[in-house]
């Protein structure tokens, strides 16, 4: 007698250097297992794989693996298992555009359309669609989803999606999609069980890690974020500058005689937090090192924070909460502290004992605005969206 097989589903999250997967029960939504392969393109290695499934991935993994051979090879692991079976799949896919403001079953036709808004996420969305490639050759008849960081600020006003240039060039699509969408999904969802009445009010959320943005909700749904068209705008980052004067830009091309694709390189890979301190994109690094450079770089990455905090306050009329994610926002009371000190004005007060603890609140009982950590989950959405979408079909 053939022994019964669970039902799952697999989350893939490919990024630039990294693919993130999770299984979820089918049935449940209970998690697995989970994990990631680091350092593709130069020492992959497994960081973090953890659950009742993570005996799938023993064994070694090549240190020069690309994207394409960490996937495979993570996909055969769990095509081996003897005691899953596939339902479905679901990914992150980083850009939308304009057509996508919900999951969607991919077809042929999708990946055409998201294969064209390669140019406007190029260090994600080829990653993010090889992925979906690798699932449907390693199982061509499984159902994948696709979810997209963009759509959760499709509720945005059109004023906070427009931008001051001529009407027929955003009639073709040049507006503000904002990023980092799933992991604000995720902070929506769970929000209310933290922090009560307060998460359905006026809250601002900051996405702080290699890639940095805020998001201003109201009732749970987005109404201004930092990131624009692409995922350059806004806050500085590890490598990547943010807002930045777009007469500099031309001034480099027309002045400088800088390519285009120089001026690319400068702002998107040697910007930010490396370039700033001339040492690393690493917090990390930088909060160890005793440079002068590397407290400059964190000190221009705080206020940047502080300052677009105050747009996203204008937006949202005040503010009733604030929650950090992702890497430096959950790990970095430092950082936390500084960027609490430049609110303080707001009603922020932060009690410094939770604060070094990682507490989930760490501001002080009396603060008139309290502050939160919430641990940044991609995953999650993404399993509840493929659910539905299997629900629904």
């Amino acid at each position: 007698m053939t022994p019964s097989k669970d039902p799952a589903i697999l989350v893939l999250n490919a990024g630039s250097s990294s693919v993130k997967f999770a299984l979820f029960a089918a049935d449940s939504l209970q998690l697995l297992c989970r994990g990631g392969i680091e350092g593709i393109g130069s020492r992959a290695r497994f960081s973090g794989v953890a659950g009742a499934q993570a005996h799938l991935f023993e064994g070694e993994l090549a240190n020069d693996s690309d994207h394409e051979a960490a996937t495979r090879w993570l996909l055969d692991r769990i095509r081996r298992a003897d005691g899953i079976e596939l339902r479905a799949a679901g990914h992150r896919v980083v850009h939308g555009g304009p057509d996508f403001s919900a999951p969607a079953l991919i077809d042929e036709a999708v990946m055409a359309r998201l294969d064209a808004l390669i140019p406007l996420a190029p260090a994600h969305q080829p990653h993010n669609l090889a992925a979906i490639r690798a699932v449907s050759h390693a199982w061509p008849s499984l159902p994948q989803i696709a979810c997209f960081d963009t759509a959760f600020h499709r509720t945005m006003p059109r004023l906070a999606q427009i931008f001051a240039i001529p009407h027929d060039l955003t009639d073709q699509g040049l507006v503000r999609y904002g990023f980092h969408g799933l992991s604000y999904q995720h902070i929506a969802d769970v929000l209310p069980g933290i922090a009560g009445a307060r998460a359905m009010g006026r809250v601002i959320v900051a996405h702080l890690g290699h890639g940095a943005s805020l998001c201003a909700l109201r009732e749970g749904r987005s109404v201004a974020t930092t990131m624009g068209f692409t995922a350059l705008d806004g806050l500085m980052m590890g490598v990547r500058c943010g807002a930045i004067d777009a007469g500099l830009v031309l001034h480099l091309i027309e002045q400088r005689g800088m390519a285009p694709a120089e001026v690319s390189e400068i702002l998107n890979r040697r910007s930010g937090l490396l370039g700033v301190s001339g040492i690393s994109n690493d917090a990390r690094t930088l909060l160890a090192s005793d440079d002068p450079r590397a407290a400059e770089a964190l000190d221009l990455f705080a206020y940047r924070v502080v300052r677009e905090a105050g747009s996203m306050m204008a937006a949202l009329g005040g503010l009733d909460a604030f929650v950090f994610t992702a890497g430096i926002g959950e790990r970095s009371a430092r950082i936390r502290a500084t960027i609490a000190e430049g609110l303080a004005w707001t009603g922020i007060r932060l009690d410094a004992a939770r604060n070094a603890a990682n507490d989930t609140r760490i501001s002080a009982d009396d603060a008139t605005v309290p502050l939160y950590v919430v641990p940044a989950d991609e995953e999650a959405p993404i399993a509840r969206a493929v659910i539905s979408q299997m629900l629904s079909a």
